[in-house]
């Protein structure tokens, strides 16, 4: 016998008032993922590192052309959705987003670091940002040691995704200026 259950999703902004009513922790990992409050999986450090390495390239490359955001939230309203992507690169702005996390619209390059993560971020992560029309995200699978660049979003997933290998060089279509080595974000 097949049993329906019925589930509440959250929207953002249930999600936020949950926190700042002191029912969400701060200091646990999670995070609204399609309504559904999620625990994020742990950093290891492998992980922790490519994200350190990923954090110092950005930001020398980069200087003042984008905010390079780290593990922080970006809001996605439509999809009852507020994830903490691993790296994202977001539009300059002269509040750095303390008035308000930053939207889709904000997000240059999405980057996910992942290794025992991987089935989430192909299966859920990805088809979410591209829903939520993310024009560019990456996943860096430390498992295959290679770059994905997902691109053209639609709401059925990226129409574009291209592995990259070592050996290789990369530029984000925000920055096509900017060439980047796939082992220099692999280390």
């Amino acid at each position: 016998m097949t049993v329906a259950v019925k589930r509440y999703r959250f929207t953002v902004e249930e999600y936020h008032r949950m926190g700042e009513a002191g029912i969400l922790p701060e200091d646990n990992r999670i995070e609204l993922i399609t309504g559904d409050i999620v625990v994020r999986e742990p950093i290891g450090s492998r992980h922790a590192g490519t994200v350190n390495r990923l954090t110092r390239l950005w930001t020398s490359r980069l200087g003042e052309r984008a905010v390079v955001q780290v593990q922080n939230p970006i809001e996605l309203p439509k999809e009852d959705s507020e994830p903490q992507p691993d790296v994202t690169l977001l539009r300059p702005r002269a509040d750095f987003y303390t008035g308000a996390h930053p939207l889709a619209a904000d997000v240059l390059l999405l980057i996910e670091v992942a290794d025992s993560s991987l089935a989430v971020d192909r299966r859920v992560r990805m088809p979410l940002y591209a829903r939520a029309d993310i024009r560019e995200a990456w996943i860096l699978d430390l498992t295959a040691d290679r770059v994905e660049v997902h691109r053209a979003p639609t709401v059925n997933g990226y129409q574009q995704v291209v592995p990259f290998a070592r050996g290789q060089c990369l530029s984000p279509e925000a920055f096509p200026d900017l060439t980047i080595h796939v082992a220099d974000l692999l280390g």
